[in-house]
């Protein structure tokens, strides 16, 4: 049975055959930003899969029972509007943007290409290809590849330890009967949102989605994630002939139901967030000039999580950067912050998050994969307040227990 309930921030719909739907709506913008996020990615695959949720992703777009897949690509774009989708470890996303006029014309299309693919053996072995070419661009592209291979070894033995693109050996078995079972398998509705972010009124937005969205039979996945098996801490190093050396160290990290989760992503900004006062491009490349580039990443999934430090740097200078980086973590583990240090953290963070919420179409797509994992969206306050919440002591714990066990793959 739909429903619908207001927040003074989000208006949210649920329809009869189980999909969410939420609107935050801004009266002044002339764009709606539109996504379909499914919770559905390339953990999902079995056995002989791997691969086929980011070809499924590329396949949509190739034809619908009413549609050839020219008329799929002209029919936003012809408009002024895109319409796109990419694939992560747990979902997939198909999200448009468009002007106001024409929100109920990309509402028909996503339900099109989500519902009533029909994944045309031609079109799907010409999408084969590209993706072989996105494979090999990935192949060279050493500062992706490396996290890929990370992560491999890091889930080893889990869904979870296989690279998303797949292979070109296990691209090439996939079949549309094949690609027509994962989307029956798992495009569920109880495992869909529908997120908008734009200048249209809940009425319009309600009689929109009931239409095509609400006409689609409810669906309940049946198939159960498996928690990744632990694995032993590992260093490894692979020769892949290059002028620099890349290396990650890293490990499993908190989940997204964990408290333990904001905490971290604030120590993981303040070490090696995208500014250039965090700890690491301070302590390696301001302080030191060992490296042009460094980052630390926290990506939290269903029941765990990745966090992740990179850096490059010339060959005789890793054991060198190696060693900063372990200073600036004990550091972290052994000396709480200063009041003065806490306070600095978190207006950056906060800026950095209010910042990005001005975009509409990133802040859309973290509302919908937001509402998937938890049923409910924080309001902008309430972020603030949580981040305003957190405690010394708290990142000097969490540093303590994420940095004790960490693994490393280097690229020389």
């Amino acid at each position: 049975m739909s429903g619908t309930r207001k927040r003074e921030e989000f208006f949210v719909h649920t329809l009869g055959n189980g999909i969410r739907c939420i609107l935050k709506r801004v009266p002044t913008s002339a764009v709606c930003y539109c996504s379909m996020t499914i919770g559905a990615g390339s953990r999902d695959e079995e056995q002989g899969e791997y691969g086929i949720a980011h070809l499924l992703e590329h396949t949509l777009f190739k034809g619908t029972r009413k549609r050839k897949a020219w008329q799929v690509n002209c029919r936003l774009e012809n408009l002024g509007g895109e319409i796109n989708a990419f694939t992560t470890k747990e979902e997939t996303v198909v999200h448009a943007t468009v002007l106001r006029r024409d929100f109920e014309k990309a509402v028909e299309l996503i339900d099109d290409i989500i519902f009533h693919s029909t994944f045309p053996d031609a079109e799907v072995a010409k999408e084969k290809e590209v993706v072989y070419d996105e494979i090999g661009i990935y192949k060279d592209t050493p500062d992706e590849r490396i996290y890929d291979e990370f992560e491999e070894l890091l889930f080893e033995g889990s869904e979870l330890g296989h690279p998303i693109l797949g292979t070109r050996t296990t691209v090439r078995r996939h079949t549309s009967p094949k690609l027509a079972s994962f989307v029956e398998r798992n495009y569920t509705t109880d495992r869909m949102v529908f997120a908008v972010c734009g200048p249209i009124s809940e009425g319009c937005f309600v009689r929109v989605v009931e239409r095509w969205l609400g006409a689609e039979k409810p669906t309940v996945r049946t198939s159960k994630r498996t928690r990744p098996m632990e694995v032993e801490q590992f260093n490894k190093e692979i020769g892949r002939g290059m002028h620099q050396v890349r290396s990650v160290m890293g490990t499993r990290a908190f989940a997204l139901d964990n408290p333990k989760r904001v905490p971290l992503i604030l120590l993981t900004n303040l070490l090696g967030g995208p500014t250039a006062a965090s700890r690491l491009n301070v302590a390696l490349r301001e302080r030191n000039a060992l490296t042009y580039c460094t980052e630390a990443l926290y990506t939290p999934l269903s029941d765990t999580g990745i966090f992740t430090i990179f850096f490059s740097c010339e060959k005789d200078k890793l054991e060198q950067c190696r060693a900063v980086v372990r200073t600036e973590l004990q550091r972290l583990v052994e000396e709480p912050l200063t009041p003065r240090q806490l306070a600095v953290a978190k207006k950056q963070f906060i800026g950095q998050f209010a910042i990005s919420a001005e975009n509409s179409e990133a802040y859309m797509l973290g509302v919908g994969k937001s509402y998937l994992a938890f049923g409910a969206v924080d309001s902008l306050d309430e972020i603030y307040a949580r981040v305003e919440a957190i405690t010394a002591e708290e990142i000097r714990a969490v540093a303590e227990e994420v940095f004790a066990n960490l693994s490393s793959l280097t690229y020389f």
